[in-house]
């Protein structure tokens, strides 16, 4: 209730206290209890796991949701990001980079004036305006429920009765009223007495004191109460422990078993182990979009990793972390043309904290530089093209020797310059690349230069060179054997021979298309799609215009990509104005802007023919509805200023989606096609299963894709598209 208070006067309240006391847990229970206070959202910060304090502002951006993606600074990309949001900030274990938290908090509130913060802190941040509010441990009454809770959820016959009611006081006041030494105790109540339990830890204390009766400080009866449950642990269960510190910010099972078996622990060993750690409150499961994962408290962690350096394999485990995430990063890279792009990057997303600290290890900077090369698309399709760029800048600089690790790392920095629109840099990198593939004989490097060349020529507005640079891309790549790679290509050629006015740009496209699907791959065929959107719209068919950029928009609705999204919603725009309907035209543009805005840069950057484009749009618009209907339009398009929620608004505004014309590239796989037909004649999703032979769920899925794909709200409209692919064939 006192934070709550404090919250609705303070900008900025620090709760502050020695571990394990409860100012995570008292935070997040203020931060829930405030949250409709806050329409512009209540984010959560953890930096536990930040060790740089450069890394403060990244972290704080991972957690935003704010894409990393220009030349700006963070701090400024943030605060152009608060500025105008009535929005809570929880900075959540700050004591070890407390004055970048300061320099953060100073920045973000000085720019958004609507901003409020709560840090959690062992110590002050030191600002003018800062509120205070000790946390201070739990008073006996409340101290002795929470273990009564802890002890139930294990043991639930446990009760807290008239013959062990004064050990259960005793040992709470023992552990001097810290949660989480409460906690740690209460695990062990499962195979100990109260009275055991009393006995035991009162020999640690005495251990730890020396015999000296004096009060201990809240610290050290934490850190007594931890060195009790580190030796009630077996030998494998220690193990375990110390190598889980390495992680930062979390972990999966599958990386606690890649991570962490060898020499002493079998992989099969890893899910039992973590089990009975998380039974003793050592390891804590956690909600994650990807898949379940865990964390060890701050305090836990640093136990841990002090044990780990002690026992002399702290290197070699950090080692075994970086060379995990390697092997994530490569398998996802090497099969990213196909099915479960977005769980990749939601998977890269989760555990970026870790991916920075696996490119942070050892002396290896071939390595560094080869995990940054391999984490391409993370950079770019998971929005985190800024810390993509300052990865590559450190690594090129520390290995300027001319490796095939180099030039690899060189292409794809220039990828990274070049969606930032840094093209002169981009330059630079490509030209060495070249200049290396050469030298090494390798015609993988070379091709990737030709390709991304191509991609600087069309963002120059050189679309012809363009579709030659692609072209030749594509060719290099066949004949190496690299489907993938050529098929990537291949989608590239078809939007550049659109907005070349190229006759061969529909054979292209539906050959891109047909390549992509056949891979399964949904990310860069969307790209093509609405390429293939603007040749109609370039030509007079709006209706198909409509339907396939709202077909491309459902296909990114998963990624985190403000780039395409925005792309999608001017196209889309464009088309809407020429049908008629500018008041939603222009609110597809203030969406539009919201997202070029929150990654600092503009339509012009990627294609001045495009930026022409949309002043027409917004002259018609203008001339339609006056600049003040205008002006609301766009107003009310910018608040949807996040990918996902862009894509809901385009694909919900407006009447029913038109058709896909049949003459265009269908969206759908065959299985899909034929599912789609089988609608059409209205059989039901059960009738579809049993004539195909499938199951009722595998047909529900298929026919969730078919409208999702087609942009389509229900299966009457399924079947017209059918009958009119049909009619046309």
């Amino acid at each position: 209730m006192q934070v709550r208070r404090r919250l609705a006067t303070a900008r900025l309240l620090t709760l502050t206290g020695v571990g394990g006391v409860g100012k995570t847990r008292l935070a997040l229970e203020a931060a829930a209890a405030v949250a409709r206070s806050f329409p512009g959202g209540v984010w959560w910060v953890d930096l536990s796991s930040v060790r740089d304090p450069a890394a403060v502002a990244g972290a704080t951006a991972a957690a935003l949701g704010v894409p990393d993606r220009d030349a700006r600074s963070l701090l400024d990309q943030l605060a152009a990001h608060l500025a105008g949001r009535r929005a809570l900030l929880v900075l959540d274990n700050c004591e070890h980079v407390a004055e970048a938290c300061a320099d953060l908090a100073h920045t973000l509130l000085s720019a958004a004036p609507q901003l409020s913060m709560m840090a959690t802190s062992r110590q002050t941040l030191g600002l003018v305006g800062e509120y205070i509010l000790p946390v201070t441990p739990l008073p006996p009454e409340e101290a002795v429920e929470l273990l009564r809770e802890r002890a139930v959820a294990l043991r639930p016959d446990f009760q807290v009765t008239d013959a062990n009611r004064a050990a259960v006081a005793r040992l709470c006041a023992d552990l001097d009223g810290v949660p989480l030494a409460i906690e740690l105790a209460a695990s062990r109540l499962r195979t100990l007495t109260v009275d055991q339990a009393v006995e035991r830890l009162e020999d640690r204390f005495a251990l730890l004191t020396g015999g000296n009766g004096t009060a201990r400080p809240h610290q050290r009866t934490l850190r007594a109460t931890i060195d009790w449950s580190w030796e009630l642990c077996d030998a494998a269960e220690r193990l375990l422990w110390s190598r889980l510190s390495v992680f930062a910010g979390g972990f999966t099972l599958a990386a606690a078993e890649g991570a962490c078996e060898g020499d002493g622990i079998a992989r099969g060993q890893v899910l039992d182990l973590l089990d009975r750690l998380i039974t003793q409150s050592i390891v804590l499961p956690t909600e994650s979009e990807a898949q379940p994962r865990y964390r060890l408290l701050e305090a836990i962690r640093e136990y841990g990793r002090e044990r780990l350096a002690e026992s002399g394999d702290e290197e070699k485990q950090l080692l075994r972390h970086r060379d995990f995430f390697l092997a994530l990063a490569e398998h996802i890279d090497s099969h990213w043309f196909g099915p479960g792009q977005a769980e990749a990057l939601a998977r890269f997303r989760a555990d970026h904290a870790n991916l920075l600290a696996a490119l942070d290890c050892g002396a290896d900077i071939q390595t560094r530089l080869t995990l940054a090369a391999t984490l391409r698309y993370h950079w770019y399709a998971g929005g985190f093209l800024g810390e993509g760029r300052r990865q590559f800048e450190r690594a090129l600089a520390a290995a300027p020797g001319p490796t095939p690790a180099r030039a690899r790392a060189l292409s794809v920095a220039a990828w990274v310059a070049l969606m930032q629109g840094d093209l002169e840099l981009a330059d630079r990198w490509l030209d060495e690349a070249d200049t290396l593939g050469e030298r090494l004989n390798d015609p993988s490097v070379r091709a990737a230069v030709t390709g991304f060349r191509g991609t600087a020529a069309q963002y120059r507005g050189r679309v012809t060179e363009a579709v030659s640079r692609f072209q030749e891309a594509v060719e290099a790549y066949t004949a190496l054997g690299d489907g993938p790679a050529a098929a990537a290509w291949q989608l590239s050629l078809a939007q550049a021979q659109v907005y070349a006015g190229d006759p061969r740009a529909s054979e292209t496209g539906s050959r891109a298309i047909a390549a992509a699907e056949g891979y399964g791959e949904q990310w860069a065929r969307a790209h093509v799609l609405v390429a293939l959107g603007y040749n109609a719209w370039a030509h007079g068919e709006l209706e198909a215009a409509e339907a396939l950029t709202r077909t491309a928009l459902a296909c990114v609705r998963s990624f985190n990509d403000y780039v395409a999204v925005a792309l999608m919603l001017e196209h889309l725009a464009w088309a809407t104005a020429s049908g008629g309907d500018h008041l939603r035209a222009g609110r597809l543009l203030g969406a539009a802007g919201a997202l070029w805005q929150g990654i600092g840069t503009t339509l012009s950057a990627f294609d001045p023919q495009l930026a022409d484009h949309h002043r027409r749009c917004e002259d018609r618009v203008v001339q339609a509805v006056g600049p003040a209907a205008y002006a609301k339009a766009l107003a009310e398009g910018a608040g949807h200023d996040t990918p996902s929620r862009a894509v809901d608004f385009a694909l919900s505004a407006g009447t029913a989606t038109p058709a896909v014309p049949a003459d265009l590239p269908s969206p759908l796989t065959h299985r899909e096609r034929e599912i789609a037909a089988l609608v059409a004649r209205g059989m039901s999703n059960k009738q579809v299963a049993s004539s195909l032979g499938l199951s009722t769920r595998t047909v529900d899925t298929h026919v969730q894709s078919v409208l999702r794909k087609l942009g389509f709200g229900g299966r009457a409209q399924i079947a017209a598209w059918w009958t009119t692919q049909q009619a046309a064939e």
